[in-house]
């Protein structure tokens, strides 16, 4: 499996989203056999093998590990369901630093946090915006002691209503402004800030204020599947334009991993080793050539 010049590169890093079928066994396997040096895990897979498994796992790999996907959903008004999530942000932190702490060196202790949905029945997306800010205020001091940023992620606004509030990189930085840089930053994916007429003042802003804490790479290709969760593609297979996004990330001096992060089924019925050859080509193709800077921090 190969890149420009025929090898992989040394930036790239597999989000466990783009093998989703996978036991984090099998995960970390492919991503090893494939010689890609990092991963990014996903929750789910980790608790259910248990996190000193998971953690024993990840370090006996050698991969680096670049974010602990996902947490957040606390858009909800005060009530059980909102300390219930507060509380679950909380054990998702300490996973992260876990994690983290286990693998490779030049590991990230990154907490992507997705904000949750327009609560049900209500039309307020500032006062669900608000609450996010409220959440995070909670956490902040919380992640701040364990050595774990959380990333704040904007998603397309098709997903406003029942996945998150927060839309753009603009509203995203927003929040995180209240709060020490190192400690709350966004998530850049392409998929979820492409259209943004504002996307590359936002990008050196973020980079300005210090907030860029994970870049995650994915396309975008029309017509869109009835379950838009599920459109994502190798990068090059669509209409985003890489080559910008990605000097643009890359003269904010973001030096860490790049994660390919893909919801698309087709490829989910792939086998593993078969999803991180061909995500590492597609990487290779479209990614890396813009890429000055080599070697992760």
């Amino acid at each position: 499996m190969t890149g420009v010049g025929g090898t992989v590169d040394p930036r790239l890093s597999i989000n466990q989203g783009t093998v989703k079928h996978a036991s984090l066994a099998e995960a970390l396997r492919a991503t090893v056999d494939a010689g890609i040096p990092a991963i990014g895990l996903w929750r789910e897979p980790v608790q259910e093998v248990g996190l000193a498994t998971a953690a024993k796992m990840l370090a006996d790999s050698g991969l680096r590990f670049s974010t602990h996907c996902r947490s957040g959903f606390f858009t909800m008004p005060e009530g059980p369901e909102r300390r219930a999530a507060i509380d679950d942000n909380r054990l998702a932190i300490e996973e992260a630093a876990t994690l983290a702490a286990a693998a490779a060196p030049g590991s990230q202790p990154v907490l992507v946090l997705v904000a949750g949905a327009l609560p049900e029945g209500s039309r307020d997306l500032a006062g669900a915006r608000e609450r996010v800010r409220d959440a995070i205020g909670e956490l902040a001091p919380v992640a701040q002691a364990a050595g774990v940023e959380l990333a704040i992620e904007p998603l397309h606004p098709m997903y406003a209503s029942d996945r998150c509030v927060v839309s753009t990189l603009g509203q995203a930085l927003d929040i995180a402004a209240d709060f020490p840089s190192g400690v709350v930053g966004v998530t850049v994916d392409t998929f979820h800030i492409w259209w943004d007429p504002d996307v590359l003042p936002q990008i050196e802003r973020a980079g300005r204020e210090g907030r860029i804490a994970t870049y995650q790479v994915c396309d975008w290709k029309t017509p869109l599947p009835a379950d838009v969760l599920l459109s994502r593609h190798y990068p090059g297979d669509g209409v985003i334009d890489f080559g910008t996004l990605t000097r643009a990330v890359e003269a904010t001096g973001y030096d860490r991993d790049i994660e390919v992060e893909i919801f698309n089924a087709d490829i989910w019925s792939r086998g593993a080793d078969t999803i991180v050859r061909e995500t590492a080509e597609a990487f290779g193709r479209a990614v890396s050539p813009h890429l000055r800077t080599r070697v992760a921090g």
